[in-house]
C-alpha cells in the first residue's frame, strides 16, 4: 500500500507519522496534490512525500525506516528519479 507520511527530515526522529493510506501511488499522487493546496505550499514545503509498504498499518501511526521504500518492488520508477540531483 502506499502512504502520505510526514518527514521532516530530522535523522534525530526515524518515526515517520502516516498521513494517509492509499492502494494505488496515483491515488497518493492525488492526495499529495490536495494537500498541497488545502497548505498553500509547494511539495517540498508540505514536509511531506510518499512510500509505499508491506506493513498494515493506519493513517495517525507512525512508520521507521525499514518498514518502507519509496518505491514498490517491480514498480517503473521514472527516469528524473533514478539519479541524484548532483553534478
Amino acid at each position: 500500500m502506499y502512504l502520505l507520511i510526514y518527514d521532516e527530515h530530522q535523522f534525530d526522529n526515524p518515526q515517520k507519522k502516516v498521513l494517509s493510506i492509499h492502494k494505488s501511488r496515483k491515488e497518493a499522487d492525488r492526495a499529495l496534490e490536495k494537500r498541497k493546496k488545502e497548505l498553500g505550499k509547494k511539495v517540498y514545503e508540505c514536509n511531506t512525500r510518499i512510500v509505499w509498504t508491506e506493513k498494515e498499518i493506519s493513517a495517525g501511526e507512525t512508520i521507521t525506516p525499514g518498514e518502507y521504500d519509496t518505491w514498490r518492488p517491480g514498480e517503473h520508477i521514472p527516469e528524473g528519479e533514478l539519479y541524484a540531483d548532483s553534478d
